[in-house]
């Protein structure tokens, strides 16, 4: 046994690790997502066979989904952008603030208790989930983007909301675009560009912010990052987000959608039991 765990539960702990290194890629590039709802999940599962104190474990497993999400986001970016898809004034517009909200978030995690971040990840999920399972591509807010206020406020409730979830914001950013009459190939690449600043944002943030609970962490992390999550999944999920740009323009996306969401519903109900329990 390492640290309480038998040889049996790391060897499975290891392959579902790896399994959703490479969902993660997948997702980046299919849907211009980070994966961090894959990922937290596995990870949350990870920390607690290794004992990792509750109060901590939820912010370790957004911080750890962040770094792990940044190689993920900027392959998944270069390769939209190549495609010329990627909406630039989106990406001015929004880059500043969501890193504003990236780092209010981050600080949160130094002062909140593990249940609020539960929380938010099962409510921001759930509705991803909705969106995902009903939503129609037709639907319509208005057939233009709005002023420079209402962007710059989705841009800071996109970084906001992604640092207490440890996700890219891609789910999010996919919508309002598509919302506001953006093709649903120009949402993905957009979404894909704004992950990067909230993924590096985000791990400083986090790395930053866990500094004061050192004692409770596991070894090898610095902050709410672990450095043995971040070697494992990075760079598998790295290396196969080109592919899942590939494929989002080759498959039908709606089996894909319904699976996702599926699965989002499901760690939805996990955390939220966890959080209340």
């Amino acid at each position: 046994m390492l640290l309480g765990v038998t040889f049996e539960e790391l060897l499975w702990l290891t392959a579902a690790i790896i399994a959703a290194g490479m969902a993660t890629g997948i997702l980046a590039g299919l849907f211009g997502i980070g994966g961090g709802a894959v990922i937290i999940p596995v990870l949350y599962e990870a920390f607690r066979f290794l004992d990792v104190p509750e109060d901590v474990r939820m912010q370790l497993c957004i911080g750890t989904s962040l770094a792990i999400i940044v190689p993920t986001t900027i392959r998944s970016y270069l390769a939209h952008q190549a495609s010329g898809l990627v909406i630039e004034r989106v990406m001015r517009l929004w880059s500043v603030p969501a890193v504003v909200g990236v780092a209010i978030g981050a600080t949160a995690a130094a002062f909140a208790p593990g249940a609020i971040f539960k929380v938010i990840f099962s409510f921001i999920a759930c509705l991803i989930a909705v969106r995902l399972l009903f939503g129609n591509e037709k639907w319509r807010i208005a057939d233009d983007l709005p002023g420079r206020a209402a962007m710059t406020a989705y841009g800071f409730v996109v970084g906001l909301l992604s640092s207490l979830m440890g996700v890219s914001g891609g789910s999010m950013a996919t919508v309002i675009l598509t919302l506001y009459g953006k093709s649903i190939h120009s949402a993905i690449a957009t979404s894909a560009g704004l992950g990067v600043p909230i993924t590096l944002a985000g791990t400083i943030g986090y790395m930053l912010a866990g500094l004061p609970h050192q004692g409770s962490l596991p070894i090898f992390s610095v902050g709410f990052v672990s450095l043995i999550g971040f070697g494992i999944m990075a760079p598998i999920s790295g290396f196969v987000a080109s592919y899942g740009a590939h494929l989002a323009h080759r498959i039908p996306r709606r089996g894909l959608e319904i699976a996702f969401g599926l699965f989002l519903l499901i760690a939805s109900a996990r955390f939220l039991v966890s959080a209340l329990s």
